[in-house]
Formats: C-alpha cells, sequence, structure tokens
C-alpha cells in the first residue's frame, strides 16, 4: 500500500486526489470562500422550533435551511454544556478551563426534548452531517474536537480507546498515560493512530486540542445566534490529519504557498515527515501528470469498467443506489462458476473504492453474478469485507441472498461527489445541427496569430484534445514547426484528457488563461 496525494489548486478552490498504489481511491473539492457547513464546525445556533412527534427540534445556523437535531444528539452531559455556554454568553463564565466547572446532571437517554430545550433558545451545537440535497445540516449537540492522536470531549472524564488497537498491554498503557495527563472535566478518544506513539507526542497533540477550545470559547463571549464559533481546518490539512502515516509516500502540491504551509502543519503533526511534500511546477496540468483526469472519466460515468473485461453500472435512485455486475467480454477457461467468482471478487474490489471515491451513502444494492456453490458466495463476501475494511465510514454488509444481491448499508455524512462525464457531441456541440468543424484547426490558427501579432503575447501555450494534440505534432513539417518559423517563437502543445474534443485553451508561463 502507497498513498500519494496530489493537491491541485486553482482559482475557484483546492482540488484533492488520494491515490493508492497510482488508483485513485479518494476526490475532494473545497471552494474558496464559501459557507461549507463542513463536518466538524461548531455554531451558536437558535432554536426555530421544537417538535414533539419527532423528539427534535430545528435550529438556525445561517443556513438557508434549518439545521435537524434530535434528542438522541444532544449528548448525556448537555445540561453541563448548555450551562457553560449560557455563563459564557452571559459573561458568568470567563474561562475556558473546566477544572472549577460544577456539571449538570446527565439527561436520561429516554427522554422528551421539549423538556430539555425551548424555542428561541441559544445552543451550541456541531455540525454531524452536511447539507446534503434539499435537507439542512444535521446537527450533535455533543462537542468533540479533533487532533492527530486523540478527539477532545468536554464535560466527560472517560478516557475511551480505538477497538482497533487491538494489543491489551498498549490499550492499558494509552489508557494509564491519557488519565495521567489529561485535565479535569475533559473526556478524551485514543485515536488508533496513537498506538504506539510516546507520551510526548499525545501531551502535545492534547494540549493543541486545549488550545482550541479556549479560542472557541473566546469567540463565544458576546456572540449573537446565528454564528460560527469555531470552524473545521481544510479539508487539506484535515486528510492529512486523519490519513498520514508511513504508507504515504509523496504529496504534491502545483501551489508554492501552500507547500509551504503544509510543511509547516506536517512538521507540527508529524515531525520529519515534511520532506515528502514537494511542490510540482510542471507545465502539464497535475491531475493530468498523475493520471487522475482519466481515472475520473472512467470511475464516474454510468459505466464503469472492470481490467479483465467486465463492468459495473450504476443507478443512482432516489431510495438507493443499485449496481449491477456483468462479466462482459471475458472468458474464462475454468468453467462458468469459477469465471462468475473472479469476475465479483475482482467487481468487490472495484465497488468498495468507488464507494469511497463518490461518496455513496445510504442502501447499496449489488446485484453479482449469480453462483451456485454455497463456498463461493461466501468467499465474495468474504471479499467484500476485506475490500471495505479501509473505509472509514461507518458501514454494515449483509451476506448475499440467494438471488445473489448484497445490501451494504454506507454512513452519509457529506453529499455525494457527481461528476458528469459525458461530453456533447463534438460536431453539433449538442444542438443537433452539424457545423463545420473542418474549420476547427483553422480558428485554432487564426486565434494563434491574434495573440502573438496583435497582442504581442510572449510565451503562449496551447492545450488540447489529445488527438489534437497528435494532429499539430504530426510530421517533420508539422503545423507546430511551421508556427515556429512563421513566429520565431516555440508554441508548445500539451494534451489534456479533461478537454472535450473541441475545446483548447492557450495559456502563459504562470498556467493562466489567456483570453483572445
Amino acid at each position: 500500500m502507497s498513498l500519494e496525494l496530489v493537491v491541485d489548486t486553482h482559482k475557484k478552490g483546492v482540488r484533492l486526489a488520494l491515490l493508492d498504489d497510482g488508483k485513485l481511491i479518494e476526490l475532494h473539492e473545497e471552494e474558496s470562500g464559501k459557507a461549507e457547513f463542513a463536518v466538524g464546525d461548531i455554531y451558536l445556533g437558535k432554536v426555530r422550533k421544537v417538535v414533539p412527534s419527532l423528539n427534535a427540534s430545528f435550529v438556525d445556523v445561517g443556513y438557508d435551511k434549518d439545521a435537524f437535531l434530535h434528542y438522541l444528539d444532544l449528548g448525556p452531559q448537555f445540561n453541563s454544556q448548555n450551562k457553560f455556554s449560557r455563563d459564557t454568553l452571559r459573561g458568568k463564565q470567563n474561562v475556558a478551563d473546566l477544572l472549577y466547572f460544577k456539571g449538570e446532571k446527565d439527561i436520561p437517554k429516554d427522554g422528551k426534548i421539549s423538556q430539555i430545550i425551548s424555542s428561541s433558545a441559544p445552543i451550541l451545537v456541531q455540525v454531524a452531517k452536511e447539507p446534503i440535497s434539499s435537507k439542512g445540516p444535521r446537527l450533535s449537540a455533543e462537542i468533540t474536537l479533533a487532533g492527530r492522536y486523540l478527539v477532545l470531549v468536554p464535560f466527560s472524564n472517560k478516557v475511551s480507546i480505538s477497538q482497533k488497537i487491538k494489543d491489551n498491554d498498549e490499550r492499558a498503557r494509552l489508557k494509564e498515560v491519557m488519565n495521567s495527563i489529561k485535565p479535569k472535566n475533559f473526556g478524551v478518544i485514543i485515536r488508533t493512530v496513537a498506538e504506539g506513539k510516546k507520551i510526548e507526542l499525545l501531551d502535545q497533540d492534547l494540549k493543541n486540542l486545549a488550545s482550541k477550545w479556549k479560542k472557541m470559547h473566546d469567540n463565544l463571549i458576546g456572540a449573537k445566534p446565528p454564528y460560527r464559533v469555531l470552524g473545521e481546518i481544510d479539508k487539506t490539512s484535515s486528510l492529512l490529519r486523519d490519513l498520514l502515516n508511513a504508507n504515504f509516500t509523496n504529496i504534491h502540491v502545483n501551489d508554492g504557498d501552500l507547500t509551504s504551509n503544509l510543511k509547516e502543519y506536517v512538521s507540527g503533526i508529524a515531525p520529519g515527515r515534511e520532506k515528502i511534500i514537494r511542490h510540482y511546477d510542471g507545465k502539464l496540468d497535475i491531475f493530468e501528470k498523475f493520471g487522475v483526469n482519466k481515472q475520473i472519466k472512467s470511475l464516474f460515468g454510468k459505466k464503469v469498467p472492470l481490467p479483465s473485461g467486465g463492468y459495473l453500472i450504476i443507478e443512482h435512485t432516489e431510495a438507493m443506489h443499485v449496481v449491477d455486475v456483468n462479466s462482459g467480454n471475458r472468458k474464462g477457461a475454468d468453467g462458468q462458476e469459477n469465471n462468475a467468482l473472479s469476475t465479483n471478487i475482482e467487481a468487490a474490489h472495484e465497488i468498495s473504492r468507488v464507494l469511497q471515491l463518490r461518496d455513496m451513502g445510504g442502501i447499496i444494492c449489488i446485484d453479482f453474478i449469480d453462483m451456485h456453490e454455497r463456498a463461493n458466495n461466501k468467499a465474495l463476501f468474504e471479499a467484500v469485507k476485506k475490500s471495505m475494511s479501509n473505509d472509514r465510514a461507518k458501514h454494515n454488509i449483509l451476506p448475499p441472498s440467494k438471488f445473489g444481491v448484497v445490501e451494504i448499508t454506507r454512513q452519509r455524512v457529506r453529499p455525494e461527489t457527481d461528476i458528469t462525464t459525458s461530453e456533447k457531441c463534438p460536431t453539433c456541440n449538442g444542438t443537433g445541427e452539424v457545423q463545420a468543424s473542418i474549420l476547427f484547426a483553422e480558428e485554432i490558427e487564426n486565434n494563434l496569430e491574434y495573440l502573438m501579432t496583435k497582442k504581442k503575447e510572449k510565451s503562449v501555450s496551447l492545450l488540447v484534445h489529445p488527438y489534437l494534440e497528435s494532429h499539430f505534432k504530426k510530421g517533420l513539417m508539422s503545423r507546430q514547426m511551421k508556427w515556429f518559423f512563421k513566429y520565431k517563437k516555440w508554441i508548445p502543445v500539451r494534451g489534456s484528457s479533461a478537454n472535450h474534443l473541441l475545446q483548447y485553451s492557450f495559456v502563459n508561463d504562470k498556467q493562466d488563461e489567456i483570453t483572445v
């Protein structure tokens, strides 16, 4: 397992591609200047309406639609946290430290929300699910602050340890260490990456989280709802915080300032690992350089190809996602049953990758190729579980039914990543009218001549579809060579699979697009 992170910065924001041995497994996008309502953001909201029939309330946090808060998401220590936030707003709670804070009694598990909160009251909440479709954010009143090794849980004294840490001696060591350094009235969840780490690193992470809690307290003083009192770190940093380990080999960034910022951040959470961050300054688009664009085209369509010749058909409905597995032109010499098993196991690996990549949540029904032997169905079930074991989202997998259908439920906390991979007809541009596309090359040459002779551009590169790239470079006396003799300057021509067949652009040496 070899992980690489490719970071593409552009005018509208940042795109992140996580590669596992060169294969795209996660894709994220963060738009600059946009209120994201990201998971982990902490808001001072205002209760708009309490609905006893749902045992829930709707809270105004500044989004177009009111956010949803269920009684079960209040958390056992809600009374203590509510007292702390209200006292802070009134100026009675002047310090963030909880050493002398007197907590309240825990709320009952089967209580009624109407007995706990009331309409128009200010309330401190955290985004648990981002806005999806026409729904507002899903909230939790149980505030937690996530760090590299620890998760800080205010108003609790419990120390919990990740179930993925199996060694009993290590679990005992971590619990003893944490009980000795954690502040009073703060609980801690020890994350998997804390296994084997020295007390100095854990203590530093705990201090960083305590400083975040103090920052939140300072922002809460005098605040008026709706107001974001503490924002989650950007997606690039949060991805590194949660995933950075020995398996990371390289982080490629095409922006110098962001490269420096990431090196500084990584040196703080994992000293010595900042060396893997590299500034990419090549002329080719960074996603094109590392083969990300091509994988996006193949993995986000309705039809997803499998390496052996089979393919997946993925349909999205309002209630669920449906995946159909097809063997395609695959031919096996071991008989139909073994051929079906091989195709199904290969599909299981690809489906787990697609679920994680597209961040598909809810109910997923997978119609695998029918197999008659019980041992083969069991082998398929184990393959699905193993493929999904690295998925960070909570999920549940049911064994194949008698119809060969595997059902999966997967936690949905963010909107599904949806990228349109279909292209307009390059001849009619979707209008249904045929145009003289043979004149396309002349159009490019006319615009190039305008840039070189009229605008006197010093540096010009042409970005086109790879098919057109070969057309302009074909032959000893290619069109590109003729441009060199005509303008006394070499005009680089670069192919980009992100372009449509008849889509082109001119860029300067800073990779900024030149308008014609």
